[in-house]
């Protein structure tokens, strides 16, 4: 008896479960709102499975990936980015998976990609996130978007811009790192 109950409330949490993960036409819809809008369509998406875990939703036909926003979380948050970028994003998602966040994460790909074990280009590539409050109907609430442009091992000296964060204006994160980028983010409305 005990056993079967066990049973039917795993079943139960796994259909309700189910439930809230959006179509895969739904994720795509959301994941490409980040690209370019003359990238969408050829972008390839990485989203949910019914049962939560990450998949391919659509192949790319161009240099594209996006990333579906995240069905466990409220808020919308999606991204899209070169593909010549997915090995430090896939990284990034293994570590996350194993619990590993914040500088120590990035401490790890970057000392990866220093040592030649981790793939990360050396001209810029530029990632797009766009998040928001909700999505409904194909519509973001409170959509706000920004750019980074990935320059590995860039400085202050070698691009001519500030460390100190800016909204308006572009601004170098962890420079002289591989994961040295450009943040642009547009004053909030």
């Amino acid at each position: 008896m005990k056993l079967t109950i066990t049973f039917l409330l795993i079943l139960f949490t796994w259909i309700v479960a189910a439930a809230d993960i959006p179509s895969a036409q739904v994720q795509i819809a959301g994941a490409v709102l980040a690209a370019p809008a003359e990238l969408r369509e050829g972008a390839a998406v990485l989203g949910y499975d019914a049962q939560g875990g990450r998949v391919w939703l659509r192949e790319g036909k161009n240099e594209l990936v996006c990333l579906a926003t995240d069905p466990t979380k409220t808020a919308f948050n999606v991204a899209c980015y070169h593909k010549d970028l997915e090995p430090f994003m896939a990284r990034g998602r293994e570590l996350l998976a194993q619990k590993v966040t914040g500088a120590k994460r990035n401490e790890i790909r970057f000392k990866e990609v220093e040592d030649g074990k981790l793939a990360l280009p050396r001209e810029p590539r530029t990632l797009y996130v766009l998040t928001g409050t909700s999505f409904d109907s194909g519509k973001v609430q409170d959509p706000y978007l920004r750019w980074v442009i990935y320059v590995p091992f860039a400085t202050p000296e070698s691009t001519g811009l500030s460390t100190k964060a800016s909204d308006g204006a572009p601004w170098l994160m962890s420079p002289g790192t591989a994961g040295a980028h450009i943040m642009i983010n547009p004053p909030k409305k």
